[in-house]
């Protein structure tokens, strides 16, 4: 994650957080990645140890890949995006490792395949960075920066899926309401959706730029002067939608939880509450006891599998906010497998 804007004046950062950092190969300059040196420091007790294996599921521009592998010289990289100019972008810059970074086309939740291909049957240490990347906000094509008009994609992989576009025009009006009010929190959905559906009738959604004055005409005007740009929460609702987000990240935190060795250490950079609330989930009942009420000794198989690393979530530094404002709404979760399943 990046402190450049990519020009996108006005974005606010909760709804599109920027996960790269460094220099692009293209010779943009940018910020390091969000909380760069708190993730390796936690991840560090398991990757210095010789062959440990890491997995950046997130890998994007490769800020955060090329970190770890110039940290921890021992170590071996799978690096995993569903996004093809990224992994291209990330190949250029992480080519000097050579045969130590394994660049995959794969979504997150795909990590069991794709290690299976791999022949690697457990990993010493595992790292999300949820979000936008920078470059899906800088290329106005992506349609993902509600300040700027582009055609309504958001499609993380644009090889594959619905557009946003797609969702606007076909979806019936209350699961499009459903889908304000889950992913992006909008208190406003279904006078939005009304106007949506008025508005599709007429002429088909294809630029955002309409979208975003659709929904400033249909707000009332108190909910115009709080919260940032009235269309934040819409699009962070549609990007979820369109790239199955939740769905995806409540399948891929357990399966990364599954494939750390013991000893091995898993950090998590989420943007939003709905991110964060399952990878919270999923740390906590991994860190207790399984054992029914009442037995005066917890059998082995009973015992927590992960050691908590944070207390509770941990939030960046003033200095890193001053420096990157697309770091204020991180939320880094940490935690250290410490026994296999029963």
């Amino acid at each position: 994650m990046k402190g450049r804007d990519g020009g996108a004046a006005g974005t606010d950062p909760v709804e599109l957080p920027d996960k790269d950092g460094g220099e692009r190969p293209d010779g943009n300059t940018r910020h390091v990645p969000v909380m760069l040196q708190r993730c390796l420091d936690l991840l560090a007790p398991a990757l210095e140890r010789p062959g440990a294996v890491v997995v950046d599921c997130t890998l994007g521009l490769g800020g955060h890949s090329e970190a770890l592998l110039a940290r921890f010289p021992g170590a071996r990289l799978v690096a995993l995006d569903r996004d093809t100019e990224a992994l291209r972008l990330s190949g250029e810059r992480l080519a000097r490792f050579g045969d130590r970074a394994a660049l995959v086309h794969a979504v997150y939740d795909e990590l069991p395949a794709v290690l299976d291909r791999l022949g690697v049957p457990r990993v010493q240490g595992v790292l999300f960075d949820l979000g936008v990347s920078s470059m899906q906000l800088d290329e106005a094509d992506r349609g993902f920066a509600y300040a700027q008009d582009a055609p309504l994609d958001m499609r993380m992989d644009q090889t594959a899926g619905v557009s946003a576009a797609e969702v606007l025009n076909t979806y019936p009006p209350g699961e499009l309401v459903r889908i304000l009010r889950a992913y992006g929190e909008e208190k406003q959905a279904k006078r939005i959706v009304a106007a949506i559906v008025r508005e599709r009738e007429k002429e088909p959604f294809t630029r955002s730029a309409r979208l975003v004055e659709l929904i400033r005409d249909a707000l009332p005007q108190a909910a115009k002067r709080t919260g940032g740009n009235p269309a934040k929460r819409t699009f962070q609702a549609l990007r979820i939608e369109v790239n199955g987000e939740l769905a995806v990240l409540e399948r891929a935190v357990p399966a990364a939880v599954k494939a750390l060795a013991v000893g091995g250490r898993i950090a998590v950079l989420s943007y939003h509450s709905l991110e964060d609330r399952l990878v919270k989930q999923v740390f906590a009942a991994g860190a207790a006891t399984t054992a029914p009420p009442g037995l005066p000794v917890v059998p082995e198989r009973y015992q927590p599998r992960l050691k908590l690393l944070t207390r509770g979530a941990e939030l960046p530094t003033e200095e890193e906010v001053a420096e990157n404002r697309r770091a204020a709404p991180a939320r880094l979760r940490g935690a250290e497998r410490i026994r296999e399943d029963a």
